[in-house]
């Protein structure tokens, strides 16, 4: 986040976001911003517009109308090459089920985005397994994902999201499919590494519990901000 004529300006600002998904208006003028390191949550109730907010402000989709800006640039007037290019580098991505690739072990699922941006294969590796250690899933890189615990697949999953460290990283429902214990596992484990790194977070979720350990929370109702505020 820097300064501007004496105003600070945030990381990532989207203005009067519209998104329509055929005839349902997924997000009616929603706004939001980001600020450097702030973990942020989103909440709301099923169907209010979370992940679609998420997917508009990580470029993966396009609004229909209104903007979003990134460390001073229109994401969403960005060419597609571009777009894919800072979700490679400056963003990180999480779903709910992790989306690692089955054919992969741990390791090299966490690797992939390194060697994808020409690390060579030595160092990927070796960058991979320090994020696997933070995550403390290091004993599971030999591991596939289909040989992993849910808790276990979704570290891994998150340790693939950080280690080009991004400048933000946008989890939609990270522990969605988590029982209570390994959430907070989980979410301990995302919370503390951030911090170290300093990354900042969007983090979609429907849980109270989970969205406690936001800096901030948004909350979404129809497709608009209905509330904002510290998290509880």
């Amino acid at each position: 986040m820097s300064d501007k004529g004496g105003e600070t300006v945030p990381l990532l600002a989207a203005r009067d976001l519209v998104k329509a998904h055929g005839r349902t208006e997924a997000l009616r003028g929603a706004s939001v911003e980001l600020r450097d390191g702030e973990l942020l949550a989103v909440t709301g109730a099923s169907g209010s517009g979370k992940s679609t907010l998420l997917h508009c402000l990580a470029g993966i989709v396009r609004p229909d109308a209104g903007s979003v800006t990134y460390a001073g640039q229109r994401l969403d007037e960005l060419p597609e090459k571009r777009l894919s290019e800072l979700r490679r580098t400056e963003f990180g991505v999480v779903f709910q089920f992790g989306q690692l690739i089955p054919e992969l072990t741990a390791l090299d699922n966490v690797a992939l985005p390194l060697l994808l941006a020409g690390a060579a294969r030595t160092e990927a590796q070796g960058e991979a397994g320090e994020w696997l250690e933070r995550f403390g899933v290091r004993g599971q890189g030999e591991l596939r994902p289909g040989e992993m615990s849910g808790g276990q697949a979704q570290r891994v999953a998150l340790a693939r999201a950080l280690v080009t460290a991004p400048r933000i990283v946008f989890a939609d429902e990270p522990t969605g499919a988590l029982d209570s214990l390994t959430t907070e596992q989980v979410m301990t484990a995302l919370v503390r590494t951030v911090r170290e790194a300093g990354t900042a977070v969007v983090l979609v979720t429907h849980d109270d519990q989970v969205a406690a350990y936001a800096d901030r929370e948004i909350r979404l109702t129809d497709g608009a901000v209905a509330a904002q505020g510290v998290a509880a």
